[in-house]
């Protein structure tokens, strides 16, 4: 086991053993504990009370951040010739058809959301062994195969991001940079947590949210009060 570092023993000091923060309290603590000379990402993790092996109590969705990743997006819009002015206008990295389905067969998969249309998704299919492992397959579920090609490209600019529950049950996505203030990290956590909560199945029984912890990247988790979530 690897020893900590005089950072990671500062950060592991300023966490109170088996307490339970309010969100905006670990908004704020988790930019105390961040040491890192990048701007790392603030990442929520939570454990759902469902078995994702039965197919009623998966749970995947979309939520639209407040205030974004502060990631830089790059999207690939694969759409029919009269859609790609619409996509350009919109935001989209790379814009075409065939040309990128030649790409992605030989390999290139530098980007990190496909959109297309569902006219489309025939020539998509045979691109599962490559973007499936990904996690890159477009998905209507994610709304990312649309008619609505230049919407869903702002979606996604904006700070639209997929998510499912992996299969120990835990759902983990990021919500933002150390950079953002602890109201923006706070307001973002909320704004997915109150998603997944919406999305709870009705097979789903006991307690639905286990805990959630907030961390960045190299940074111990804070464990987080379910209860706090809605609280200003």
């Amino acid at each position: 086991m690897s020893k900590l570092t005089k950072n990671q023993k500062l950060a592991q000091g300023k966490i109170e053993a088996g307490k339970a923060y309010s969100l905006k309290e670990a908004a704020a603590l988790v930019k105390e504990i961040t040491t890192t000379k990048f701007d790392a990402s603030v990442d929520v993790d939570v454990r759902l009370g469902v078995d994702p092996r039965k197919a009623n109590q998966m749970v995947r969705g979309v939520v639209s951040l407040p205030h974004g990743t502060g990631k830089q997006i790059r999207v690939l819009a694969l759409c029919t010739p009269d859609k790609e002015a619409e996509a350009k206008e919109a935001g989209a990295d790379y814009v075409g058809l065939d040309e990128y389905i030649d790409k992605i067969k030989g390999g290139w998969t530098d980007i990190d959301v496909i959109i297309t249309m569902p006219s489309i998704m025939g020539k998509i299919g045979a691109l599962g062994r490559v973007l499936g492992p990904r996690g890159l397959m477009p998905n209507p579920k994610s709304g990312t195969v649309t008619n609505e090609i230049g919407q869903a490209v702002k979606d996604v600019k904006q700070g639209k991001i997929d998510f499912k529950v992996d299969k120990t049950g835990i759902v983990h996505t990021s919500v933002g940079k150390v950079s953002f203030s602890a109201d923006q990290i706070r307001e973002n956590a909320r704004e997915f947590i109150s998603t997944l909560l919406k999305l709870k199945p009705s097979a789903a029984k006991g307690t639905y949210i286990k805990s959630i912890y907030l961390s960045s990247t190299m940074s111990p988790g804070i464990k987080i009060d379910p209860k706090s979530v809605e609280e200003n």
